[in-house]
């Protein structure tokens, strides 16, 4: 039980951290929109991003990953004791776990290297301004990983290959959503256009933190309760109480290392490192609560100055 409430804790807060980004752009946009719309978009979103895009996502992962079995295979491995079949999936981890790292790697290089953002620390500012090198830097990781992989295992260069390629995917449309958050925002847009491209974010978004549960566990119904839970969380956020979290200007900043240090966990375990369960939880939690405090740091100092 305790092993399970540490991996349940750390699997809802980076999805609700993961997800602030998502909340913030979701709660611009619903304010042009009339009451009615909202209530549309609240309940059939959340059951969209909840139920259908967080719910299926974990079960699709472990089935790609495994394409001997069949779908119904792969539900019985997630709710029985099939010894068979679990060691089956099992021995496909390493695969699993080289995609979704290399995907969370990138997700962090391209936000400590390309996107603007409020400097923590004077590095993040110098590594900004060097963004030209990222496409570099990242094909020689990449090209790196590839030969490593090929080395121990051919088929986990493919699952390499597959975690980039998801990266650039979603990586080109949350490039795009700033400017389709401009568009959105002007009231001649339909309402019914507002809602569609934000469900359509919602499950851009989500990827992030179904990828990054599998860090934690490999167990789906673990995951479907951390995540679910994170992103009820952030649905809450949304409509209550987003522009509170938005003063804390740095958890976007934790929320990122927390995706890199999960992804470089991710990509050594594949190649064999073995960690203790509490080490993914425990990295969330110490990196967001760091965060947190250099924020609520800011806003004090804030308050001093105009005092």
């Amino acid at each position: 039980m305790f092993s399970f409430f540490i991996i349940f804790l750390g699997l809802a807060l980076f999805e609700i951290i993961s997800s602030v980004d998502n909340a913030i752009i979701n709660a611009h946009v619903l304010k042009t929109l009339p009451e009615k719309y909202r209530k549309i978009f609240l309940v059939w979103g959340l059951l969209i991003a909840v139920f259908i895009v967080r719910g299926l996502l974990p079960f699709i992962i472990v089935w790609l990953v495994n394409p001997d079995l069949s779908f119904g295979q792969v539900l019985t491995f997630v709710f029985s004791n099939n010894q068979q079949i679990e060691e089956y999936v099992e021995q496909s981890k390493p695969l699993l776990l080289l995609g979704g790292g290399i995907y969370l790697l990138f997700v962090f290089l391209s936000w400590l290297f390309l996107e603007e953002k409020k400097y923590a620390f004077l590095v993040e500012r110098f590594i900004h301004r060097q963004g030209v090198w990222f496409y570099a830097i990242a094909s020689l990781i990449f090209t790196l990983i590839i030969y490593l992989s090929l080395q121990v295992r051919p088929a986990l260069a493919l699952a390499a290959a597959i975690g980039i390629t998801a990266f650039f995917i979603t990586d080109g449309f949350k490039k795009n959503a700033e400017e389709q958050e401009k568009q959105l925002l002007k009231p001649h847009l339909g309402f019914w256009s507002k809602i569609l491209y934000l469900e359509i974010l919602d499950a851009s978004f989500s990827i992030d933190g179904v990828v990054g549960a599998f860090a934690f566990t490999i167990s789906v119904p673990l995951i479907l309760l951390g995540n679910g839970l994170g992103a009820l969380v952030v649905r809450q956020l949304t409509i209550k109480g987003i522009d509170k979290i938005s003063h804390y200007a740095y958890l976007k900043n934790g929320a990122m290392y927390a995706i890199g240090v999960l992804g470089g966990l991710m990509i050594l375990e594949s190649f064999g490192q073995e960690y203790p369960f509490w080490l993914a939880p425990l990295n969330t939690v110490a990196l967001i609560g760091i965060f947190f405090w250099l924020s609520v740091r800011e806003i004090k100092m804030a308050k001093k100055l105009k005092t």
